[in-house]
C-alpha cells in the first residue's frame, strides 16, 4: 500500500473524460484538476502535478534508424533542438527529494519545417492505472492522512480490490529499484503510439530514454533538494545524454493498456541520442511554460487505443490555462544556489 502511494502523482499531469469512454459527466478535466488542488492543496502558478521542476536545453542526434518505421522529419539523420524539464511526481513545488518519488521528464523536440513532437516520460516500467477513472479514484485513496501523514489503509485496500491492474502493475513497478539520480534513469514513455513510415507502414511503439552515464553511487540525501542539485552539478560538469529507444510490438502486445509490459524481447531501434547541454531555474521564455502534451506529434506519430492519452492532453490543458492565469513564485530549484 506504501508503495502505491508513494506513486499517486504518477504522470506528468493527469488524466480526465476525454473521448466518450466514460459517463458523460462522471469526469471531466475540471474536476480532474480540482483532485490535484484537493489533494496537494492549490500552489498558484505551477504545474497541478510534476509541480517541482528545473528546465532544460539540449539536443537529439538522430541516427537515422528510426525512419524505418516512423516518416516524421525528427527520425531523419541530424540533429534537432530540445527543450526539456526534469520533475517529481505529485503537486507540492517545494516537496523535499526523495529517492522513491517517481522522476520525470518532458521533452519537446523541435523538427524541422516548425514541427513538433513533445513527449512526458516517467522512470517506471509501466503506469499503475489502465483508464482515466482509476488514476483519478486511486488519487484519492492515496490521499495522506493529516494526523499520519500516510494513506488512509482501508481506502487503498478497498481501491486495491477493485482495481487488480493495479497490483499487478504495481508488482512490475516495485521489481524496478530506482537509481540513484535524474543522470542515471531510464525514462519511459508507458503508452503505445502508432508509428507509420515513408511506405505506409503502421507499427505499434513505445519508447524509452536510457542513459549513457553509468550507474552512480547512491547520492547522501544531504538537503531538501539533492536530486536536483546532483544534476545541477553534474551538467556544470558535462553534457548528459541518454539512447532513444523504441520498442516494436507485435500485432498480439496490448496497446490499450499502459499497466501490462510488452514481453521481452520486442525488436528495438536504436533511434538516436539525447544530450542535455544545460539546466535553468523556471522563468518565462523555457520550459517552465512549455505544455508537455503527448498528443502535440508530428507526422508519422499518431495515438494508439490506449484512453489515457487523450485524456492526459484534456487535463494538461486545463492546468495549463490555470497555471497561466495565476501569479509566479519563484521555483525551489534554483541552479543560481546551487553553483555559488
Amino acid at each position: 500500500m506504501g508503495a502505491v502511494a508513494g506513486i499517486a502523482a504518477v504522470d506528468v499531469g493527469g488524466f480526465a473524460y476525454a473521448g466518450g469512454w466514460l459517463r458523460p459527466g462522471a469526469l471531466t478535466p475540471p474536476r480532474f484538476t480540482d483532485r490535484f488542488e484537493q489533494v496537494y492543496g492549490r500552489h498558484e502558478g505551477f504545474r497541478r502535478n510534476h509541480a517541482k521542476g528545473l528546465s532544460a536545453v539540449g539536443t537529439f542526434a538522430s541516427t537515422g534508424a528510426g525512419a524505418a518505421v516512423c516518416r516524421a522529419g525528427v527520425f531523419r539523420p541530424g540533429s534537432v533542438p530540445v527543450i526539456g524539464r526534469f520533475s517529481l511526481s505529485g503537486g507540492l513545488p517545494d516537496q523535499p527529494d526523495m529517492p522513491t518519488t517517481v522522476r520525470g521528464l518532458g521533452l519537446l523536440f523541435q523538427g524541422p519545417g516548425g514541427e513538433q513532437w513533445r513527449t512526458a516520460m516517467i522512470n517506471i516500467p509501466v503506469f499503475p492505472d489502465s483508464t482515466p477513472q482509476g488514476f483519478y479514484d486511486r488519487l484519492l485513496a492515496s490521499k495522506p492522512l493529516p494526523e499520519t501523514g500516510k494513506p488512509d489503509p482501508a481506502k487503498m485496500a478497498a481501491f486495491l480490490d477493485r482495481h487488480p491492474e493495479t497490483v499487478a502493475a504495481m508488482k512490475v513497478i516495485k521489481g524496478a529499484s530506482p537509481s540513484a539520480g535524474f543522470a542515471d534513469s531510464t525514462f519511459y514513455g508507458l503508452n503505445a503510439f502508432r508509428f507509420t513510415n515513408a511506405a505506409g507502414a503502421t507499427v505499434p511503439v513505445r519508447w524509452a530514454a536510457v542513459p549513457q552515464e553509468a550507474a552512480a553511487a547512491p547520492a547522501a540525501q544531504a538537503g531538501k533538494d539533492y536530486l536536483f542539485d546532483d544534476l545541477i552539478h553534474a551538467i556544470a560538469q558535462r553534457p548528459l545524454s541518454w539512447r532513444l529507444l523504441l520498442t516494436i510490438g507485435e500485432p498480439s502486445d496490448p496497446t490499450h493498456d499502459a499497466t501490462q509490459p510488452w514481453p521481452s524481447p520486442r525488436r528495438t531501434i536504436e533511434a538516436g541520442t539525447i544530450t542535455v547541454t544545460g539546466v535553468q531555474t523556471e522563468a518565462p521564455g523555457n520550459a517552465r511554460d512549455v505544455n508537455f502534451d503527448p498528443l502535440v506529434l508530428p507526422d508519422g506519430i499518431t495515438a494508439s487505443d490506449d484512453p489515457l492519452l487523450a485524456a492526459r492532453s484534456a487535463v494538461y490543458a486545463r492546468s495549463f490555462t490555470r497555471r497561466a492565469e495565476e501569479p509566479k513564485r519563484p521555483s525551489e530549484v534554483d541552479v543560481s544556489r546551487v553553483l555559488r
